[in-house]
C-alpha cells in the first residue's frame, strides 16, 4: 500500500518519469492531497499540470504580505484562469504592524531575520498543514535552485509524516519556461520573497519538514 512506500525502490522508479506521470502516480495513491505555492515566476507550470489531473486540489498559498503588485496581479490571474481552490494562510501580524514596530525585513542571516521567517512563512505553513492534514503535498522545487535541494529525492517522507512529492525536482528552469510558452502561461519576473532575499537561499521550510 501507498502509505508503506520503499522510498528508495518509489524515487528510483520515478526519476525516469515525467513531471506529469508523477503528478498522476501521487494523485492516484493520495487521500488528501494539496499542493502549495508561492505564486513566484514559474509557478504556473507546477499549477497548470496538477489542476490537469485534480482540478478541486487545495492549492495552499502562504502570503506573507511582501509580494509585489506584480506577483498580486500575476496570483489573482491565475486564481481566476485556472479555477483554483485557492486557500490563503496569513502571518498572525500584518506587514503594516510589523513595518512599524520593527522597521521591515531585518538583515538575512541573523537571529532577527530567522524569527521573522519563523512568524511570516514556517507558522503559516505548519498551520496550514495542520488545517489540509494532506498525506501527500506536491510542490514546485527543483534541484537547479538551491544547493540544499541538489540532495532531495522526488518523494520524501516529512517529519509530520505526510509524502512530500517534488513532480519537478529534475527539470531545469529551461524546462519550465519551454513547458510555460507551450501552454500559454505567463511567468512573472517581478517576485520577490522576504524570508529568502536571495535566490539561492533557502527560507527555511523544506529544510524544517526534511528528516
Amino acid at each position: 500500500m501507498g502509505q508503506i512506500m520503499n522510498l528508495e525502490m518509489m524515487n528510483q522508479e520515478l526519476s525516469t518519469l515525467s513531471p506529469q506521470a508523477i503528478i498522476q502516480w501521487a494523485v492516484q495513491r493520495a487521500g488528501k492531497p494539496v499542493l502549495t505555492t508561492n505564486f513566484g515566476p514559474h509557478e504556473a507550470a507546477i499549477i497548470h499540470m496538477v489542476t490537469q489531473v485534480k482540478p478541486d486540489i487545495p492549492v495552499v498559498w502562504i502570503d506573507s504580505g511582501y509580494g509585489t503588485k506584480a506577483t498580486y496581479r500575476f496570483a489573482d490571474e491565475l486564481i481566476r484562469r485556472l479555477n483554483l481552490n485557492i486557500q490563503v494562510f496569513h502571518p498572525q501580524y500584518s506587514r503594516g504592524f510589523r513595518d512599524a514596530i520593527y522597521g521591515g525585513v531585518p538583515e538575512v542571516d541573523t537571529p532577527e531575520h530567522d524569527e521573522f521567517t519563523r512568524q511570516v512563512k514556517l507558522e503559516p505553513f505548519a498551520r496550514a498543514m495542520k488545517v489540509s492534514a494532506p498525506d501527500y503535498w506536491l510542490t514546485a522545487i527543483r534541484k537547479d535552485q538551491t544547493e540544499f535541494r541538489q540532495n532531495l529525492d522526488v518523494v520524501s517522507k516529512t517529519r509530520d509524516g505526510y509524502y512530500r512529492i517534488a513532480p519537478l525536482l529534475n527539470w531545469t528552469e529551461l524546462d519550465v519556461e519551454e513547458y510555460l510558452v507551450t501552454h500559454d502561461l505567463p511567468i512573472e519576473e517581478d517576485y520577490y520573497d522576504p524570508t529568502k532575499v536571495y535566490g539561492h537561499r533557502e527560507c527555511g521550510l523544506h529544510t524544517s519538514v526534511s528528516n
